[in-house]
C-alpha cells in the first residue's frame, strides 16, 4: 500500500519522472509527514536523505552565529531542497534549517541511491540540474537585494515574493516574523509597513497583511 501511495504522490507532484524512476523511488524511498512548525532539517544535522516535497510548504533559513535567522526561499510541491542534495551526496552536515509552514509530506530519498539515480535516469538528472539552477538564481536575487537595496525596497520585494510564492494576497505573517526573516527589528518593519499602507501598497489587518500591488 505504501508503494502505491508513493506512486500516487510522485505522479501528482513529479509528472516529468519516467516510469522506471517512479518504480525505483517507490521501492526505496519513504514518506514522512510533518506538522506546521516542525523542523525537517536543522543546522549541523547529518543528511542521510534528499527531500522531495509532495504536499505542503517548507521554509528554508540560514542561521547566523548570533542565532539570528535569515529567510532564503520556499519549497513547494514538485520541488526539492538543493542543499540537502549536496549535503547528502557529500555526506556533509546541513548548514540550513528547513521548517514546515503547514502540514507537509516529503519523500525521503536515501543518500545511497543518489549516484544510481544520476547515472541511470535522465529525468532525475535533469531534475537535479534544474533544481540547482533555480535555487542558485533565486539566491542571487536575494543577495542582490541584501547587498544593494535599502530596507524599504527589501521589504517590498519580500512581500511581493510571499504573494507570488504562496499565491495569495492575504499574508498570514507577523511583523516580528518579517523582521526575523529580513534580519531587522520589529519596530523598523512596523514603521515601513505603515508607510506602505499610506502609499496604498498594503492594508494592515490584525492577523494578516493584505498585499495590494
Amino acid at each position: 500500500m505504501s508503494q502505491d501511495l508513493i506512486r500516487q504522490h510522485l505522479l501528482a507532484a513529479f509528472p516529468q519522472f519516467e516510469p522506471a524512476l517512479v518504480d525505483v523511488l517507490a521501492a526505496h524511498a519513504a514518506l514522512k509527514t510533518f506538522s506546521a512548525g516542525d523542523l525537517l532539517m536543522n543546522t549541523g544535522q547529518n543528511m542521510r536523505f534528499t527531500m522531495l516535497l509532495v504536499e505542503g510548504l517548507v521554509k528554508l533559513y540560514r542561521e547566523g552565529e548570533d542565532g539570528l535567522e535569515f529567510f532564503m526561499y520556499y519549497i513547494q510541491p514538485g520541488g526539492a531542497c538543493a542543499l540537502s542534495m549536496i549535503c547528502s551526496t557529500r555526506q556533509q552536515t546541513s548548514e540550513i534549517k528547513a521548517k514546515a509552514v503547514d502540514k507537509t509530506t516529503v519523500l525521503a530519498v536515501p543518500t545511497a541511491l543518489m549516484d544510481e539515480l544520476m547515472k541511470s535516469y535522465k529525468s532525475w538528472y535533469y531534475f537535479v540540474l534544474e533544481t540547482y539552477r533555480a535555487r542558485f538564481e533565486e539566491l542571487l536575487v536575494v543577495i542582490d537585494h541584501v547587498s544593494f537595496k535599502a530596507m524599504d525596497e527589501r521589504l517590498e520585494f519580500y512581500l511581493e515574493k510571499q504573494h507570488r510564492d504562496l499565491n495569495t494576497r492575504n499574508l498570514l505573517i507577523t511583523h516580528g516574523e518579517i523582521a526575523r526573516d529580513l534580519n531587522s527589528s520589529r519596530e523598523v518593519i512596523s514603521r515601513l509597513l505603515k508607510k506602505m499602507e499610506q502609499q496604498n501598497k498594503v492594508v494592515l489587518h490584525r492577523s494578516y497583511i493584505e498585499y495590494l500591488k
